[in-house]
């Protein structure tokens, strides 16, 4: 592939992106890991800003453009929904024109994928999606670079996924896992499972890479995974829900007793953050040997680092 075809590309989800594309911004992002544990100083953002966009608070994200960008030289501006007219006195179209007449770059964390994808169909400039209600694009790339880390090569490797299966991030990893030849087993209730859909979408790309994407009720498919993967029970809006998630997922709980289960040593946990310790994932796992949050959470950073790098 062509690295300077990536120029002013947006990123939404992963669907229009290709296995090459991907696996160059993986390269990429290892290479600004480095860079940063060598204390290599550089200012490729020198000039250009950032709009940050959010409707739904974060950590991770916000922290992980902010420092990025500025490491770069580049100016970030946070921009909350108190901060703007997004959607409300102003369209999204009107703001997506004015962002994109003074910023070099959009990012946007919200609730609606239409209002991403409306960013960047009218701003002229790169929007990156750092979360909705159907995708969270950026928090996938950190996954399979912190894979990268585990196993060197992860064509092949087994990730279940426990928890909620419809949620952005199960949304993700289906899309990613299924251009990468990443096998993905999404174990949940029946109630919580991804959309036939969706997963009739993805069929294509997983056909083509050799991946295998399974749904599962059953805790058994755990067996032989490589990873176990969880996310919070109650996402960001649904918090009405909270009871009755609680009842349905209490038997998904990732703790001992489940890594145990899959019956290989070598299994790593992984989790997106925040976690809530106790309900989705016991502290002996998230603290324990095994888990590789905390490398996910510093791996956000250098992936986001590397998707601006390759579009700007």
């Amino acid at each position: 592939m062509n690295p300077a075809a990536l120029k002013g590309r947006s990123l939404v989800n992963w669907k229009d992106w290709s296995p090459e594309e991907i696996r160059y911004l993986l390269e990429l992002s290892h290479l600004a890991k480095k860079s940063s544990r060598n204390g290599d100083v550089h200012h490729r953002f020198m000039g250009k800003t950032l709009a940050l966009v959010f409707e739904k608070r974060s950590t991770r994200t916000r922290c992980a453009f902010e420092t990025a960008f500025g490491e770069e030289g580049g100016h970030p501006v946070f921009l909350s929904t108190q901060d703007i007219q997004l959607g409300s006195k102003e369209s999204v179209e009107d703001t997506a024109r004015v962002l994109g007449r003074m910023f070099s770059a959009i990012e946007f964390r919200g609730y609606s994928q239409k209002t991403v994808e409306t960013l960047a169909s009218y701003s002229g400039v790169p929007v990156y999606n750092g979360l909705t209600d159907e995708y969270h694009p950026t928090q996938v790339l950190a996954d399979v670079m912190t894979l990268q880390e585990a196993f060197e090569r992860v064509e092949g490797k087994q990730v279940c996924f426990v928890g909620d299966g419809r949620n952005n991030v199960v949304h993700s990893l289906i899309i990613i896992c299924s251009k990468l030849g990443i096998n993905l087993t999404v174990v949940c209730p029946s109630q919580l499972s991804p959309r036939p859909e969706f997963l009739k979408e993805c069929e294509l790309w997983a056909n083509n890479s050799g991946a295998h994407i399974t749904v599962s009720d059953s805790l058994d498919a755990v067996r032989g995974a490589d990873a176990l993967y969880t996310d919070v029970w109650i996402s960001m809006g649904e918090e009405s829900q909270t009871d009755a998630r609680k009842e349905l997922l209490a038997p998904y709980q990732v703790n001992d007793a489940l890594l145990d289960r899959t019956e290989n040593p070598s299994c790593i946990f992984l989790h997106c953050l925040p976690a809530v310790k106790g309900q989705e994932v016991t502290a002996s796992v998230i603290d324990g040997p095994k888990s590789r949050a905390w490398d996910q959470a510093e791996n956000r950073k250098h992936t986001i680092k590397a998707i601006m790098l390759a579009t700007l």
